[in-house]
């Protein structure tokens, strides 16, 4: 017995740690479930990295924004491709999901449905933000989605989704538009983030989430293009996908096709070409293309890659309001490539007035397009969005975009 109490004198030291460390621990669980739950109590809110969810706040983006550094190198997926592999639906979404998003997934109204409206509530509190669309009288229902229309008060969407944009008329103006948008996650948050809204963002029809996409990119102050897939020469071992138009498909097939690629998301000013030197030479099916666009209200800009001549002639045959790039940026997508490709902009704009250049959804083009930008006004040129080169090209006071006042004569 004075063994027993001598050696329970001797642990009584070591048991009130132990009594205290426990109690600790459970307390400090019990904070981690309540901040889990209610959000941290310096007002910061849980994170939430399995699904989409809020913005994080600032200081918070730079602890789980732990991207792997060959995050950007993962291969861009071309329209056509299939979106649904395995790559895409595990590795990819888990990795960003939740974190920079900022958006809830979205709804199938095409934007319209009231659960949009953090994103219109973004789009508000953001001054260079665009009207969030639709807009009331721009949508008419078709047989895959809302399709753009002429409102009718005489709106047209182009004008209506265009950046708005004032500048003197003598400035030499450069616009550039990044293609492939929505293919790839990673690039395409980087390049809706950190390029100037000035630059223009055309989104493939195919991409994920493309509503998302369009109304973040607006919201940021982005107007966007959507992609329409055309056959190229060498189809169908380089297919653009089931929605491509065809040289040699009946003119009511074409028409169904494009039906339903400007039915898969609202908010474009522009409809542009993905591939199709073949298609933009085939005449009567192309002008027939884009006079259906035309009819919509719809602008058209071609990325520059064909006959520039037959490309040319089909939009005035057509009636069209369109305009073609003047260089492709990214054909070499080095970085050295890509700026001497920005510097022939520059040239083109003190000799014409205006210059476009298009790139793809490239890492290396993202990122020299967002360092040339920064420097550009300083040499003397205006950065400025796709739809100013084109109405300026359309005649327009100014590279005015409110409003449009040409006829097919004035297109270049």
């Amino acid at each position: 017995m004075a063994t027993t109490a001598r050696k329970s004198n001797e642990l009584a030291p070591l048991r009130a740690p132990l009594i205290a460390g426990g109690g600790t621990a459970l307390l400090f669980a019990a904070g981690v479930g309540l901040i889990a739950l209610f959000g941290d109590p310096a007002g910061r809110p849980p994170l939430a990295r399995g699904e989409l969810g809020t913005l994080p706040q600032p200081e918070l983006r730079a602890e789980i924004e732990h991207q792997p550094e060959d995050a950007h190198a993962r291969p861009v997926r071309f329209a056509g491709e299939d979106t649904s592999g395995p790559d895409d639906s595990h590795e990819d979404e888990i990795s960003l999901a939740g974190v920079t998003d900022g958006f809830d997934p979205p709804q199938p109204s095409h934007g319209s449905d009231p659960a949009d409206a953090e994103a219109r509530h973004a789009a508000a509190a953001n001054p260079y933000a665009l009207t969030p669309a639709p807009i009331s009288g721009l949508t008419e229902d078709g047989p895959s989605g809302p399709l753009p229309v002429i409102g009718p008060d005489g709106q047209r969407p182009d004008s209506a989704y265009a950046r708005p944009f004032h500048v003197d008329p003598e400035a030499p103006i450069i616009a550039v538009i990044i293609g492939g948008m929505g293919l790839n996650r990673a690039v395409t948050e980087e390049a809706i983030d950190t390029l100037p809204p000035e630059v223009s963002l055309s989104f493939a029809p195919y991409s994920r989430d493309l509503q998302t996409w369009v109304d973040r990119a607006r919201a940021a102050g982005h107007e966007v293009l959507i992609e329409m897939p055309m056959e190229p020469y060498d189809y169908p071992n380089n297919d653009p996908g089931p929605h491509t138009l065809l040289a040699d498909a009946t003119e009511t097939e074409n028409a169904r096709r494009l039906a339903w690629v400007m039915s898969q998301t609202t908010g474009y000013f522009a409809v542009m070409n993905y591939l199709g030197a073949r298609f933009s030479t085939a005449g009567a099916p192309f002008e027939s293309t884009l006079r259906r666009i035309e009819d919509r209200g719809v602008a058209f800009i071609h990325d520059g890659n064909g006959r520039r001549a037959a490309i040319e002639q089909a939009g005035y045959n057509a009636g069209a309001r369109f305009t073609v790039a003047d260089r492709i940026l990214d054909e070499d997508p080095s970085p050295r490539s890509i700026d001497e490709r920005l510097l022939t902009l520059e040239a083109l704009a003190l000799q014409n007035g205006s210059a476009l250049g298009s790139g793809f959804a490239y890492p290396a083009t993202v990122e020299e397009v967002a360092d040339w930008a920064r420097s550009l006004e300083s040499r003397g040129y205006v950065l400025a969005p796709a739809s100013a080169v084109l109405a300026r090209r359309n005649g327009q006071d100014g590279g005015e975009t409110a409003t449009h006042t040409a006829d097919a004569g004035g297109h270049h």
